[in-house]
Protein backbone atom coordinates (compact mmCIF):
# COMPACT_ATOMS: atom_id res chain seq x y z
CA UNK A 1 0.00 0.00 0.00
CA UNK A 2 1.30 3.42 -0.90
CA UNK A 3 2.24 5.71 1.92
CA UNK A 4 1.14 9.37 1.91
CA UNK A 5 3.32 11.60 -0.21
CA UNK A 6 5.83 13.56 1.86
CA UNK A 7 7.65 15.91 -0.52
CA UNK A 8 10.27 16.95 2.00
CA UNK A 9 12.64 18.28 -0.63
CA UNK A 10 9.87 19.49 -2.87
CA UNK A 11 11.16 22.94 -2.76
CA UNK A 12 14.78 22.42 -3.30
CA UNK A 13 16.90 25.29 -4.55
CA UNK A 14 16.00 25.97 -8.15
CA UNK A 15 16.80 29.64 -8.42
CA UNK A 16 20.42 29.51 -7.35
CA UNK A 17 22.42 32.34 -8.85
CA UNK A 18 19.85 32.77 -11.59
CA UNK A 19 20.03 29.13 -12.63
CA UNK A 20 16.27 28.76 -12.93
CA UNK A 21 14.86 30.44 -15.95
CA UNK A 22 12.70 33.36 -14.91
CA UNK A 23 14.34 33.77 -11.53
CA UNK A 24 16.75 36.47 -12.61
CA UNK A 25 20.14 35.98 -14.19
CA UNK A 26 23.26 36.14 -12.08
CA UNK A 27 26.50 37.88 -12.92
CA UNK A 28 29.35 35.82 -14.34
CA UNK A 29 30.81 33.63 -11.63
CA UNK A 30 34.10 35.04 -10.43
CA UNK A 31 36.27 35.35 -7.38
CA UNK A 32 35.09 38.60 -5.84
CA UNK A 33 34.48 38.38 -2.12
CA UNK A 34 31.56 39.75 -0.15
CA UNK A 35 33.83 40.84 2.63
CA UNK A 36 37.23 41.22 1.01
CA UNK A 37 40.52 39.34 0.88
CA UNK A 38 40.84 38.82 4.63
CA UNK A 39 37.58 36.89 4.84
CA UNK A 40 38.46 34.94 1.71
CA UNK A 41 41.73 33.88 3.35
CA UNK A 42 39.89 32.85 6.50
CA UNK A 43 37.52 30.67 4.49
CA UNK A 44 40.41 29.07 2.63
CA UNK A 45 41.90 27.96 5.92
CA UNK A 46 38.76 26.16 7.07
CA UNK A 47 36.73 24.98 4.08
CA UNK A 48 37.67 22.72 1.15
CA UNK A 49 34.60 23.86 -0.81
CA UNK A 50 34.14 26.78 -3.19
CA UNK A 51 32.08 29.79 -2.08
CA UNK A 52 29.93 31.45 -4.73
CA UNK A 53 30.65 35.21 -4.57
CA UNK A 54 27.47 35.98 -6.53
CA UNK A 55 25.05 33.92 -4.48
CA UNK A 56 21.68 35.48 -3.62
CA UNK A 57 22.96 36.08 -0.09
CA UNK A 58 26.05 37.88 -1.35
CA UNK A 59 23.99 40.09 -3.62
CA UNK A 60 21.56 40.83 -0.79
CA UNK A 61 24.42 41.97 1.41
CA UNK A 62 25.52 44.46 -1.22
CA UNK A 63 21.97 45.75 -1.57
CA UNK A 64 21.44 46.12 2.16
CA UNK A 65 24.74 47.95 2.60
CA UNK A 66 23.69 50.42 -0.06
CA UNK A 67 20.45 50.90 1.86
CA UNK A 68 22.23 51.42 5.16
CA UNK A 69 21.05 48.12 6.64
CA UNK A 70 24.51 47.29 7.93
CA UNK A 71 23.40 45.12 10.87
CA UNK A 72 21.27 42.94 8.62
CA UNK A 73 24.06 42.70 6.06
CA UNK A 74 26.50 41.65 8.75
CA UNK A 75 24.16 38.89 9.96
CA UNK A 76 23.73 37.59 6.42
CA UNK A 77 27.49 37.05 6.10
CA UNK A 78 26.88 33.84 8.06
CA UNK A 79 25.22 32.52 4.92
CA UNK A 80 27.13 34.30 2.17
CA UNK A 81 30.56 33.23 3.40
CA UNK A 82 29.74 29.51 3.48
CA UNK A 83 29.87 27.18 0.46
CA UNK A 84 26.53 25.89 -0.79
CA UNK A 85 25.55 23.71 -3.71
CA UNK A 86 24.60 25.06 -7.11
CA UNK A 87 21.34 23.69 -8.53
CA UNK A 88 21.20 24.19 -12.33
CA UNK A 89 17.75 22.60 -12.37
CA UNK A 90 16.03 25.10 -14.62
CA UNK A 91 18.59 25.11 -17.40
CA UNK A 92 17.94 23.17 -20.60
CA UNK A 93 21.72 23.19 -20.92
CA UNK A 94 23.34 23.31 -17.47
CA UNK A 95 26.79 23.39 -19.01
CA UNK A 96 27.55 27.12 -19.16
CA UNK A 97 26.69 27.82 -15.52
CA UNK A 98 28.52 24.78 -14.23
CA UNK A 99 31.55 25.47 -16.41
CA UNK A 100 31.79 29.05 -15.10
CA UNK A 101 31.59 27.85 -11.50
CA UNK A 102 34.08 25.07 -12.22
CA UNK A 103 36.60 27.59 -13.57
CA UNK A 104 36.23 29.71 -10.46
CA UNK A 105 36.56 26.70 -8.18
CA UNK A 106 39.75 25.61 -9.96
CA UNK A 107 41.24 29.09 -9.62
CA UNK A 108 40.45 29.03 -5.92
CA UNK A 109 41.72 25.44 -5.57
CA UNK A 110 38.42 24.39 -4.02
CA UNK A 111 35.83 21.65 -4.54
CA UNK A 112 32.64 22.60 -6.37
CA UNK A 113 29.33 21.54 -4.76
CA UNK A 114 26.49 20.63 -7.12
CA UNK A 115 23.02 19.12 -6.95
CA UNK A 116 21.68 17.36 -10.05
CA UNK A 117 17.90 17.78 -9.94
CA UNK A 118 16.20 17.15 -13.27
CA UNK A 119 14.88 13.58 -13.20
CA UNK A 120 11.70 13.07 -15.31
CA UNK A 121 8.47 13.37 -13.27
CA UNK A 122 10.38 15.30 -10.61
CA UNK A 123 8.65 15.94 -7.27
CA UNK A 124 5.46 14.12 -8.28
CA UNK A 125 3.88 17.27 -9.69
CA UNK A 126 4.20 19.29 -6.49
CA UNK A 127 6.07 22.53 -5.61
CA UNK A 128 9.18 21.66 -7.63
CA UNK A 129 7.43 19.76 -10.41
CA UNK A 130 9.20 19.51 -13.73
CA UNK A 131 12.38 17.81 -14.77
CA UNK A 132 13.50 16.45 -18.11
CA UNK A 133 10.79 15.70 -20.64
CA UNK A 134 11.77 12.06 -21.00
CA UNK A 135 14.60 9.59 -20.48
CA UNK A 136 16.61 10.67 -23.51
CA UNK A 137 16.31 14.32 -22.56
CA UNK A 138 17.61 13.46 -19.10
CA UNK A 139 20.54 11.52 -20.52
CA UNK A 140 21.50 14.52 -22.64
CA UNK A 141 21.11 16.88 -19.65
CA UNK A 142 23.26 14.79 -17.32
CA UNK A 143 25.89 14.40 -20.03
CA UNK A 144 26.12 18.18 -20.38
CA UNK A 145 26.14 18.54 -16.59
CA UNK A 146 29.05 16.11 -16.22
CA UNK A 147 31.04 17.41 -19.17
CA UNK A 148 30.93 20.95 -17.79
CA UNK A 149 32.62 19.83 -14.57
CA UNK A 150 35.67 18.77 -16.54
CA UNK A 151 38.61 17.91 -14.33
CA UNK A 152 37.54 20.24 -11.51
CA UNK A 153 37.20 18.68 -8.08
CA UNK A 154 33.45 18.36 -7.55
CA UNK A 155 30.93 16.73 -5.24
CA UNK A 156 27.49 16.01 -6.72
CA UNK A 157 24.35 15.10 -4.79
CA UNK A 158 22.30 13.18 -7.33
CA UNK A 159 18.56 13.76 -7.63
CA UNK A 160 17.10 14.77 -4.26
CA UNK A 161 13.80 12.96 -3.61
CA UNK A 162 14.10 10.53 -6.53
CA UNK A 163 14.57 7.30 -4.57
CA UNK A 164 12.43 8.33 -1.59
CA UNK A 165 9.52 9.13 -3.89
CA UNK A 166 9.73 5.62 -5.31
CA UNK A 167 9.58 4.12 -1.83
CA UNK A 168 6.80 6.41 -0.62
CA UNK A 169 4.59 5.38 -3.54
CA UNK A 170 4.54 8.82 -5.12
CA UNK A 171 6.29 7.75 -8.33
CA UNK A 172 3.99 5.52 -10.44
CA UNK A 173 5.06 1.88 -10.33
CA UNK A 174 5.44 1.67 -14.09
CA UNK A 175 8.03 4.46 -13.99
CA UNK A 176 10.20 2.97 -11.24
CA UNK A 177 12.46 0.81 -13.46
CA UNK A 178 13.21 3.73 -15.76
CA UNK A 179 14.01 6.03 -12.85
CA UNK A 180 16.42 3.55 -11.29
CA UNK A 181 18.06 2.95 -14.67
CA UNK A 182 18.50 6.69 -15.26
CA UNK A 183 20.05 7.15 -11.83
CA UNK A 184 22.41 4.25 -12.41
CA UNK A 185 23.43 5.69 -15.77
CA UNK A 186 23.88 9.14 -14.22
CA UNK A 187 26.23 7.75 -11.59
CA UNK A 188 28.28 6.08 -14.32
CA UNK A 189 28.41 9.24 -16.44
CA UNK A 190 29.37 11.54 -13.58
CA UNK A 191 32.08 9.17 -12.38
CA UNK A 192 33.76 9.44 -15.77
CA UNK A 193 34.94 12.85 -14.62
CA UNK A 194 38.32 12.26 -12.97
CA UNK A 195 37.76 14.23 -9.76
CA UNK A 196 33.99 14.01 -9.22
CA UNK A 197 32.40 12.37 -6.21
CA UNK A 198 28.75 11.32 -6.42
CA UNK A 199 26.26 10.74 -3.59
CA UNK A 200 22.80 9.35 -4.36
CA UNK A 201 20.08 11.09 -2.39
CA UNK A 202 18.39 8.89 0.23
CA UNK A 203 15.79 11.21 1.76
CA UNK A 204 15.80 11.83 5.50
CA UNK A 205 14.97 9.95 8.70
CA UNK A 206 11.57 11.63 9.11
CA UNK A 207 10.42 10.56 5.66
CA UNK A 208 11.57 6.97 5.14
CA UNK A 209 11.69 5.90 8.75
CA UNK A 210 12.97 2.37 8.09
CA UNK A 211 16.45 2.53 6.51
CA UNK A 212 16.19 -1.02 5.19
CA UNK A 213 13.54 0.12 2.70
CA UNK A 214 16.19 2.18 0.92
CA UNK A 215 18.70 -0.60 0.49
CA UNK A 216 17.50 -2.40 -2.63
CA UNK A 217 16.33 0.76 -4.47
CA UNK A 218 19.69 2.39 -3.83
CA UNK A 219 21.49 -0.70 -5.07
CA UNK A 220 19.41 -0.76 -8.24
CA UNK A 221 20.16 2.95 -8.70
CA UNK A 222 23.91 2.34 -8.66
CA UNK A 223 25.02 3.24 -5.16
CA UNK A 224 27.79 0.63 -5.37
CA UNK A 225 29.43 2.68 -8.13
CA UNK A 226 28.81 6.00 -6.41
CA UNK A 227 30.84 7.38 -3.52
CA UNK A 228 27.87 6.92 -1.20
CA UNK A 229 24.51 8.48 -0.36
CA UNK A 230 23.20 11.83 0.88
CA UNK A 231 20.78 12.52 3.73
CA UNK A 232 18.63 15.40 4.98
CA UNK A 233 18.71 17.47 1.79
CA UNK A 234 16.50 20.53 2.35
CA UNK A 235 15.29 19.09 5.65
CA UNK A 236 15.85 19.89 9.31
CA UNK A 237 16.83 16.66 11.07
CA UNK A 238 19.64 17.16 13.57
CA UNK A 239 23.19 16.01 12.98
CA UNK A 240 22.82 13.32 15.64
CA UNK A 241 19.61 11.88 14.20
CA UNK A 242 20.86 11.96 10.61
CA UNK A 243 24.21 10.45 11.57
CA UNK A 244 22.67 7.53 13.46
CA UNK A 245 20.34 6.86 10.55
CA UNK A 246 23.19 7.13 8.06
CA UNK A 247 25.34 4.69 9.98
CA UNK A 248 22.52 2.16 10.06
CA UNK A 249 21.91 2.50 6.33
CA UNK A 250 25.65 2.41 5.63
CA UNK A 251 25.96 -0.89 7.46
CA UNK A 252 23.12 -2.35 5.41
CA UNK A 253 24.87 -1.20 2.24
CA UNK A 254 28.17 -2.83 3.08
CA UNK A 255 29.82 0.27 4.49
CA UNK A 256 28.94 2.91 1.89
CA UNK A 257 29.87 6.39 3.04
CA UNK A 258 27.44 9.31 3.29
CA UNK A 259 27.07 13.09 3.56
CA UNK A 260 24.53 15.17 5.50
CA UNK A 261 22.88 18.47 4.57
CA UNK A 262 23.25 20.68 7.63
CA UNK A 263 22.22 23.96 6.03
CA UNK A 264 19.14 24.62 8.19
CA UNK A 265 19.17 22.04 10.97
CA UNK A 266 20.67 24.06 13.81
CA UNK A 267 17.37 24.03 15.72
CA UNK A 268 16.12 20.72 14.38
CA UNK A 269 12.68 20.07 12.84
CA UNK A 270 9.39 21.68 13.79
CA UNK A 271 6.70 19.06 14.42
CA UNK A 272 7.11 17.57 10.98
CA UNK A 273 6.65 20.88 9.18
CA UNK A 274 8.90 20.77 6.12
CA UNK A 275 7.84 23.90 4.20
CA UNK A 276 9.48 27.09 5.49
CA UNK A 277 9.07 26.27 9.18
CA UNK A 278 9.62 29.35 11.35
CA UNK A 279 12.20 29.58 14.09
CA UNK A 280 14.85 27.48 12.37
CA UNK A 281 18.57 28.23 12.20
CA UNK A 282 21.75 27.47 10.32
CA UNK A 283 23.47 24.18 11.03
CA UNK A 284 27.05 22.95 11.11
CA UNK A 285 29.32 24.71 8.64
CA UNK A 286 30.31 22.73 5.55
CA UNK A 287 33.39 20.64 6.19
CA UNK A 288 34.93 17.31 5.27
CA UNK A 289 36.40 17.02 8.76
CA UNK A 290 33.45 15.38 10.51
CA UNK A 291 35.38 13.13 12.88
CA UNK A 292 32.73 10.45 12.29
CA UNK A 293 33.65 7.22 10.57
CA UNK A 294 31.83 6.84 7.26
CA UNK A 295 30.48 10.41 7.31
CA UNK A 296 32.41 12.16 4.56
CA UNK A 297 31.09 15.69 5.00
CA UNK A 298 28.60 18.10 6.45
CA UNK A 299 27.33 20.13 3.50
CA UNK A 300 24.95 22.96 2.71
CA UNK A 301 23.03 21.44 -0.18
CA UNK A 302 19.83 23.43 0.25
CA UNK A 303 20.86 27.07 -0.02
CA UNK A 304 19.68 28.86 3.15
CA UNK A 305 17.22 31.61 2.37
CA UNK A 306 15.66 30.04 -0.69
CA UNK A 307 12.00 29.24 -0.21
CA UNK A 308 10.56 25.75 0.19
CA UNK A 309 7.36 26.82 -1.54
CA UNK A 310 4.37 29.11 -1.28
CA UNK A 311 3.67 28.41 2.37
CA UNK A 312 4.20 30.32 5.63
CA UNK A 313 4.18 33.52 3.57
CA UNK A 314 7.01 32.41 1.32
CA UNK A 315 7.47 32.83 -2.44
CA UNK A 316 7.41 29.88 -4.82
CA UNK A 317 9.94 27.09 -4.46
CA UNK A 318 13.55 28.06 -4.95
CA UNK A 319 12.98 31.82 -4.88
CA UNK A 320 15.29 33.90 -2.71
CA UNK A 321 13.51 35.08 0.44
CA UNK A 322 15.72 37.56 2.33
CA UNK A 323 13.51 37.73 5.41
CA UNK A 324 13.72 33.98 5.91
CA UNK A 325 17.46 34.04 5.28
CA UNK A 326 17.87 36.66 7.98
CA UNK A 327 15.76 34.61 10.38
CA UNK A 328 17.98 31.58 9.77
CA UNK A 329 21.15 33.60 10.23
CA UNK A 330 19.94 35.05 13.52
CA UNK A 331 18.34 31.87 14.79
CA UNK A 332 19.18 30.93 18.35
CA UNK A 333 20.57 27.57 17.25
CA UNK A 334 22.73 28.85 14.39
CA UNK A 335 26.16 27.26 14.28
CA UNK A 336 27.57 29.15 11.30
Amino acid sequence: MSRPVQPLVACASLAVSGLLAGCGAAPEVGEASVTGPASRSARAATSPFWVDPDSPAARQIRTWRQQGRDADAEALRRIAEQPAALWPAGETDPGPRIAAAARAARRADRTLLLAAYNIPHRDCGQHSAGGAADADAYRDWIDRFAAAIGDTRALVVLEPDAIAHVISGCTPVELEPERELLLREAVTRLKRQPHTRVYLDAGNPAWIKEPWKLVEPLKRAGVADADGFALNVANFQTDAVATAYGQELSKALGGRHFVIDTSRNGTGPLDGVWCNPPGRSLGTRPTDGTGVRGLDAYLWIKRPGESDGSCEGGPQAGRWWPEYALELARGAGSRA
